[in-house]
């Protein structure tokens, strides 16, 4: 194998039960700057790598881009990825899957099925959710493939209450070095009613190198459980408001947002991003045939409660700068298959979410 191959395979090669390597100090920023001009590993050798991994798994779920808009671009997209991947501990000791085979969850396969998600649509900006292996696997990995990366942990991850667990869970951000530039980050715990949450978030204020055009991004993750969309609420509200001071309000930084809400469109957290003062729009309605709809799921499994299919993730974005070229459109149920999420051919219950935005050339012009 070759220098970048080898580089995955020694991340990847460690076993389930090692200890997490200690948090990295930042890099300063003369350091990013050399990280966005080294020479970064090849994806597609790395994809290969994965594929090779899973010869013995059956195929994996086949996606086709949804083009919602025509016309002639000016401005190279941005590809977005949104994606609860399943923490590893609780997939193996606390979500019941009673229809996924344990082999299935085995980390030393299903990491290469997440990484080959993740490699397959090669984003420039990946938000992740149920992060329990960042420091063994997703940093190393995606750093040599010229990502910036940061991770936010919850404080009392229920990974934590697993046996052999690999750490708490968490948040993570990275953007390609080559594309943008680091200008602000903030890690978040989500407050409600004044008191601190086990929820997180990330906030990052990025310059695109190519246009020297600011961008704010954001990533979280909400309370899960039915009875708790209050809480989700204010956390939603708490989010908005660190937003808006990051952005300046609606005619400031344009922003992305992406996430695992935990919760449906008919919940409180759902309206207030939809009609909140920043203006932001949900780019998976373009799938719909009126625009204005979100798609029937974005996870589907099943419990020992039953089964449970359910729109809870989002990818939001300013509707007056940004706009939505393509989305990747979501599996059948016939692809997803009787057993639903996760599985030997799936990795994680929630579906990735992927979508090229741009800068609009008129951001003032309404939609």
């Amino acid at each position: 194998m070759g220098t970048s191959t080898s580089r995955l395979y020694s991340a990847l090669a460690q076993p389930l039960n090692s200890a997490p390597l200690a948090p990295p100090e930042p890099c300063p920023e003369e350091e990013a700057e050399e990280a966005a001009h080294a020479v970064p590993a090849d994806p597609n050798a790395l994809l290969r790598e994965c594929e090779e991994a899973l010869r013995n798994r059956p195929p994996r779920l086949h996606r086709g881009f949804v083009f919602p808009r025509d016309g002639t671009p000016h401005s190279q997209p941005i590809r977005v990825m949104q994606w609860n991947i399943l923490a590893q501990a609780l997939g193996e000791g606390k979500d019941g899957f009673i229809q996924c085979p344990l082999d299935a969850l085995n980390w030393a396969e299903r990491k290469y099925l997440i990484l080959e998600e993740i490699l397959t649509y090669q984003a420039d900006i990946l938000c992740l959710q149920e992060v329990d292996h960042y420091f063994d696997t997703f940093q190393p990995v995606l750093n040599s493939l010229g990502y910036h990366s940061t991770f936010c942990p919850k404080p009392w991850s229920p990974c934590l209450d697993v046996e052999h667990n690999n750490g708490p869970d968490g948040c993570a951000l990275f953007f390609k070095c080559d594309r943008f530039k680091l200008l602000d980050s903030i890690s978040l715990r989500l407050a409600a009613l004044a008191l601190k949450t086990n929820q997180v978030a990330i906030v990052q204020t990025l310059q695109c190198r190519a246009s020297g055009r600011p961008l704010c991004v954001a990533v979280t993750h909400l309370k899960a459980r039915s009875g708790w969309e209050r809480l989700r609420s204010a956390q939603g509200s708490d989010l908005l408001q660190s937003l808006q001071t990051a952005t300046g309000g609606a005619d400031g930084i344009p922003l992305l947002v992406c996430g695992d809400f935990n919760a449906e469109p008919s919940e409180d957290v759902y309206r207030r991003f939809a009609s909140s003062s920043l203006g932001l729009d949900s780019a998976y309605k373009q799938l719909s045939l009126d625009g204005q709809t979100e798609p029937p799921y974005t996870s589907w499994k099943i419990r020992p409660s039953g089964e449970s299919c359910h729109t809870l993730d989002y990818i939001w974005y300013s509707r007056h700068a940004l706009r939505v070229d393509s989305v990747l459109d979501l599996p059948t149920e016939e692809q997803i298959g009787p057993g639903r999420l996760p599985s030997y051919s799936y990795p994680s219950d929630h579906l990735s979410l992927v979508c090229d935005v741009r800068f609009r050339d008129d951001p003032d012009q309404p939609l």
